[in-house]
């Protein structure tokens, strides 16, 4: 019996409605059950419960079960009591096993029990999750080649053989560490803190995603006493949980120091540091790193200005005081000019925090003393750089150098976060690796191994989002389309495997700060006063003050702004898990900003997130990296040929650019956006102005106002030479 006809009978419902599915699966309809991009056909089953993989019986328990029928929801009324029936049939031998025991120690007393994996099933879970970890510099076996090539070579020389072996190619060795399938296992296989693995709990954390599944081991791993521990460089996707990947291993480390009898926390200094670009992302980083701390006794803490994370040297307290003694015995009572304004500086209350969490700049300014050098910071025994390419770039890079510089300790961990990574700065580490290590030269610790993760294919976007790449023509032809955007004409489609719809809320990025500001005032009377009105678009950039960049933030993450139009301040890191689309008015300057971009819609594994890339006739000759991206990322996907956004003519027709048009559109962007926002006159440069006005009305308000100035100017002119001209001729009276 068709129990769709009993239900339907008596209304306009029909059976072909009632299968159809009109609600839209998007990003801010709810979590996911599974935060994992990749192995979800293959290897989710054996990641969740590898102790049922290779039992017959366990196979033959699993097939009696019945098959749940997939109803539609507003019909499937006991979903969740017949999951938990079904649950609570397979667990039942279990319980039975373990009566009298409490409920947290049998969950406990399973994993333990448990039979770890072998290297083939290691092997198997990793790839199908396309995982690759691989040792990048092996300093034990390098020091070991080097010291047999000095044999060797003293063997030649003494036999005096002229022939010579041709050099080896050196081959990068595979890491299969056995991978984390679920959380539970940190605290039976890894043992760490019950109330971090509490807390991590009270977050809802169930399955861990890639980045998390390969990190943790190893980073678990080297905390352990017997263990030298490691660097880590990571590149993987965005949203995939990089920061709780690198919080629980620093928590971990930071909490077994706590029954060393010589390191007290939170009285020893400063034990670990974690930068990060922006002020928004450093927050962000360091709320979940509160959450993750709760109860610990591990204190983490942002940095804010007038904080001191170093206490001055008695010299340097004496040459301040004999800078102010010099400035009070002066004749004329105003501070010497010749101190410097370091030393004139007021110093803050010491900050006693196991980990900070900072920009660079901030940092550094707190590491400053007062006759400008860098203070060093020997407590700290980890570094996390997350974003790393960015810190690492020319804009950061000296700031990031001389912090790291400035942390002495011989036993500094380093690691590396992010989501693309060129080979440069990928170079850069390794050297700024080597280089400490051969300016520290300490016998009396073992050097750790450099070791790079990567998940997915390298600077790629994540494939569980749709991209579209529009060609708009003008800016007027962008301001359209955006409005449309905002207000669909078309109807909206049923079919699952068409393109979804934008929703709010979303993003939108520009290109500089006075183009987001020139959106924003064209945009926020577009929303109409029944929906909220101009309060639902708002505009975020770093020419605003703290205060009012925390304002907008909060009233994003709460609902209350539909549409955020934004800088590439917002680029990176920052988590929305509820964002359901990204808008480029401007075209990205790179395939890596393209790919940090879109990756606000889409994080941990939630599909139905849109990004929509808008160019014009300017973005023409650059615009091939972005579609090479967007290709990469949709045949990651699965998407063919036919229903791809970017079509192979496409990619045929647009230009390769160059190596230094790369360069220089990286660092300064389109040229004619910059010089129109700016709003020089020469010929054309007005049509990249957003504005809905034509050329000619701009052209002739312009003619108009200076019409009018002009005339003024006159007058001015006209009514001071008569001034001049009746007092030349009038003699005065006599």
């Amino acid at each position: 019996m068709d129990f769709l006809k009993i239900l339907s009978r008596g209304t306009s419902v029909s059976k072909g409605a009632a299968k159809a599915t009109p609600t839209q699966q998007t990003p801010s309809s709810g979590a996911t059950s599974n935060p994992q991009l990749f192995g979800l056909d293959t290897a989710t089953q054996t990641a969740q419960d590898p102790t049922k993989t290779g039992s017959k019986k366990r196979k033959r328990t699993r097939a009696a079960v019945t098959p749940a029928i997939d109803l539609p929801p507003e019909l499937d009324f006991f979903g969740d009591a017949n999951h938990a029936k079904t649950v609570g049939t397979e667990e039942a031998d279990d319980q039975k096993a373990d009566e009298g025991t409490d409920n947290v120690e049998k969950v406990e007393e399973v994993k333990d029990n448990s039979q770890p994996l072998d290297e083939e099933e290691c092997k198997r879970i990793l790839r199908s999750h396309k995982v690759k970890i691989t040792v990048l510099e092996d300093y034990n076996k390098a020091k070991q080649e080097h010291m047999d090539a000095e044999r060797k070579s003293k063997k030649r020389k003494k036999s005096k053989e002229s022939v010579e072996a041709p050099p080896k190619k050196k081959s990068k060795d595979q890491l299969y560490p056995e991978p984390l399938t679920s959380f539970k296992q940190l605290r039976s296989r890894h043992g760490i803190s019950r109330r971090l693995a509490e807390n991590i709990e009270a977050q809802g954390y169930t399955m861990p995603t890639e980045v998390q599944l390969a990190s943790l081991p190893l980073l678990l791993h080297g905390t352990a006493p017997e263990s030298n521990g490691i660097d880590l460089l990571t590149v993987a996707p965005t949203g995939s949980g990089k920061t709780l990947a690198f919080l629980i291993p620093l928590l971990h480390s930071l909490l077994h120091q706590r029954h060393d009898q010589e390191s007290k926390l939170g009285k020893n200094g400063i034990q670990a540091i974690v930068l990060a670009p922006t002020k928004e992302l450093a927050s962000q980083i360091a709320n979940e790193g509160r959450k993750m701390s709760l109860n610990t006794g591990v204190k983490v803490s942002l940095m804010r200005k007038g904080m001191e994370v170093v206490e001055e040297d008695a010299e340097q307290d004496e040459v301040s005081e004999n800078f102010k003694a010099s400035a009070s015995d002066s004749d004329s009572g105003s501070e010497d000019e010749s101190a410097p304004k370091s030393a004139r500086r007021k110093r803050g209350q010491l900050v006693k925090s196991d980990i900070i969490v900072s920009t660079p700049l901030a940092l550094l300014h707190a590491l400053k003393q007062s006759n400008g050098s860098v203070a060093p910071l020997k407590s700290a025994r980890h570094l996390v750089l997350d974003e790393a390419d960015v810190l690492l770039d020319p804009l950061f890079r000296e700031q990031t150098l001389d912090i790291w510089n400035a942390l002495t300790n011989p036993h500094l961990r380093v690691s590396l976060w992010s989501a693309t990574m060129g080979s440069s700065i990928e170079e850069l580490a390794v050297n700024t690796i080597n280089s400490r290590w051969s300016s520290i030269a300490s016998e009396a610790v073992t050097r750790p191994n450099l070791i790079r993760l990567i998940v997915g294919l390298k600077d790629s976007a994540v494939p569980n989002i749709h991209h579209q790449l529009t060609y708009a023509a003008t800016e007027q032809g962008k301001l359209l389309a955006v409005r449309q955007l905002l207000h669909p004409t078309a109807p909206r489609s049923l079919d699952p495997a068409d393109t979804p719809s934008l929703r709010p809320p979303f993003l939108i990025f520009t290109q500089t700060i006075p183009r987001a500001q020139a959106l924003h005032s064209e945009l926020q009377y577009d929303i109409p006063p029944e929906a909220g009105g101009s309060s639902r678009i708002a505009v975020l950039h770093s020419s605003l003050s703290s205060k009012q960049r925390d304002s907008v933030m909060t009233r994003f993450r709460r609902g209350e702004v539909w549409v955020l139009i934004t800088t590439d301040l917002l680029a990176r890191g920052v988590d929305f898990r509820g964002i359901n689309g990204v808008v480029n008015y401007d075209a990205p300057t790179s395939g890596a900003a393209y790919v940090h971009r879109v990756g606000r819609t889409g994080r941990a594994g939630r599909a139905g997130g849109v990004a929509v890339t808008l160019y014009t006739e300017e973005d023409i000759p650059y615009i091939k990296n972005i579609a090479n991206v967007i290709r990469r990322a949709e045949q990651v996907r699965g998407v063919d040929e036919q229903n791809s956004c970017v079509k192979q003519w496409l990619l045929d027709a647009l230009p390769t650019p160059s190596k230094r048009d790369k360069k220089e559109l990286k660092r300064r962007g389109v040229e004619a956006r910059r010089a129109g926002v700016e709003g020089e006159r020469t010929r054309g440069k007005w049509r990249t102005q957003i504005s809905t006005r034509s050329g000619f009305e701009k052209r002739s308000e312009r003619n108009r106002r200076e019409a009018v100035e002009a005339s003024k100017k006159r007058k001015i002119e006209g009514k001071g030479d008569a001034d001049a001209g009746s007092g030349s001729e009038f003699g005065g009276f006599d």
